[in-house]
């Protein structure tokens, strides 16, 4: 189940992507398929160890096509272990509304991508969540939880503020948003056979919808994704830095000679 939509964020074969809080890796191993060269990092030690086993798997059955390359690895989002302008594409995925120090984090993305590269930031969209924080206080007051709420116009505003450029957004999985409203309802820490009947059921439903991709479903999510979209997506660019006028030099020495 992705939340990027790789049609209004296209990867080109060769890429070089880092996946930051890749989770299960569900991104990164659709990029991977893609041609990329793909690290996916995260601080969850077993669950990168669960994704470098599926990159390998992925490439002893021929997923990925030649060239492309995949590597796991637990890291820090706050202190990137690359150097400046490492990678051409960013993948964020719900991720940032756990870390205190969203600004710090956006900073460190905006560091390790190249000038002109692309970055896509996800996150649960206010009026959903806001409806899972009123129904369940156990949905967010746990260790690791989500810490805030993000209004779509306070997301772009601090990606402007750490130097994108935003160029386009939408929302998504809007079937996933009546499941997590009746987990909060019924109890978010009740799970599998313990889950309240209309969990389970609901859960039933979003299984089958996920791997059977039946056209209903996937119309009547177009159509609520604006309405009820579980999920909120930005796509931003790093701009260029101006390139120095051949004077520009000359200008500096002038003005230092003039302070003198």
């Amino acid at each position: 189940m992705l939340t990027v939509d790789f049609t209004r964020f296209p990867l080109a074969a060769g890429d070089r992507v880092l996946d930051l809080g890749c989770g299960a890796g569900r991104h990164a191993f659709e990029c991977y398929r893609r041609g990329a060269q793909v690290v996916a990092l995260d601080q969850n030690g077993e669950e990168i160890r669960e994704v470098a086993k599926w990159f390998a798997a992925m490439k002893e059955a021929g997923e990925a096509p030649e060239g492309a390359t995949a590597t796991a690895m637990e890291g820090d989002a706050l202190n990137l272990p690359f150097p400046d302008e490492t990678f051409d594409v960013v993948i964020i995925s719900e991720v940032m509304e756990h870390i205190p120090d969203d600004k710090g984090v956006l900073a460190e993305m905006v560091r390790v991508l190249k000038p002109g590269g692309r970055i896509a930031v996800t996150v649960p969209r206010y009026g959903p969540e806001k409806v899972c924080w009123t129904l369940s206080d156990a949905y967010h007051e746990v260790e690791g939880g989500h810490i805030r709420i993000y209004k779509a116009d306070e997301l772009l505003g601090r990606m402007r503020g750490a130097g994108l450029k935003p160029y386009g957004t939408h929302h998504a999985h809007a079937l996933h948003s009546p499941y997590w409203w009746l987990k909060c309802a019924f109890g978010v820490g009740r799970d599998g056979k313990d889950a309240a009947l209309p969990v389970r059921a609901y859960h039933k439903l979003l299984v089958w919808d996920i791997m059977k991709k039946p056209m209903a479903t996937r119309v009547a999510e177009q159509l609520l994704n604006p309405v009820v979209g579980k999920s909120f997506v930005a796509y931003a660019t790093k701009p260029h830095l101006p390139a120095m006028t051949t004077d520009a030099p000359a200008k500096a020495d002038d003005s230092a000679k003039a302070e003198a």
